[in-house]
C-alpha cells in the first residue's frame, strides 16, 4: 500500500449551515439521492448515476465548473443512515469527502450542515491555498442556492 507524505497533500474544509421550511425526512431523501446535487450545487453542471442503488458503494459521475474550469469526480457513498449523508469524490488530483447532516429545526423544518473536505495532491496542492477564498464563495453561493431549492420541496 502507497503512503502519501502530509509534504505532498494539502486539506481545505469549508462548512456552511442552513435552515428550511422543509421536513427533515423529505430533505434527507432529496440530499441522498446525490443527483440532485445538479439542483442544490451551485457549481454542478450535472451528477449522473454510475452504479448502485442510493445505499453504501453507489457511484456517481459529478461535473462541476470551478474557477472557470470544467472538473469531474468520481464520488461514491459511504454512509446513508439519516441524519448524516457520507460520500466521497476523487479525481487524480482532488478528494473531496462530503458529509451532510440533516437535523430538525423549529416544528415543521430542517437545518442542514454541509461539510466539505477537499485533499489536493500533485502540483494541484501548491494552488491550495489560492483556492480558498474561491472555495469560501462557491460555499456561499451554494448555501444560497440549497436553501432556496430546499425550500420548495
Amino acid at each position: 500500500m502507497a503512503r502519501t507524505s502530509r509534504a505532498t497533500v494539502m486539506t481545505t474544509t469549508i462548512e456552511r449551515t442552513v435552515t428550511t421550511t422543509t421536513s427533515p425526512d423529505t430533505l434527507f431523501a432529496y440530499l441522498a439521492d446525490f443527483r440532485n446535487a445538479e439542483h442544490w450545487d451551485s457549481g454542478t453542471t450535472s451528477c449522473e448515476l454510475i452504479s448502485g442503488d442510493g445505499g453504501p458503494g453507489t457511484v456517481y459521475r459529478n461535473v462541476s465548473e470551478f474557477a472557470g474550469t470544467t472538473v469531474a469526480l468520481e464520488y461514491t457513498t459511504q454512509t446513508v443512515e439519516q441524519p448524516t449523508f457520507v460520500i466521497t469524490g476523487r479525481n487524480e488530483t482532488t478528494t473531496s469527502h462530503d458529509t451532510i447532516t440533516v437535523t430538525p429545526h423549529g416544528p415543521n423544518g430542517s437545518s442542514v450542515h454541509y461539510r466539505a473536505e477537499f485533499t489536493f495532491t500533485g502540483l494541484t496542492r501548491f494552488a491550495a491555498p489560492l483556492m480558498k477564498p474561491l472555495l469560501d464563495r462557491l460555499g456561499d453561493r451554494t448555501a444560497e442556492q440549497l436553501k432556496s431549492t430546499l425550500d420548495r420541496l
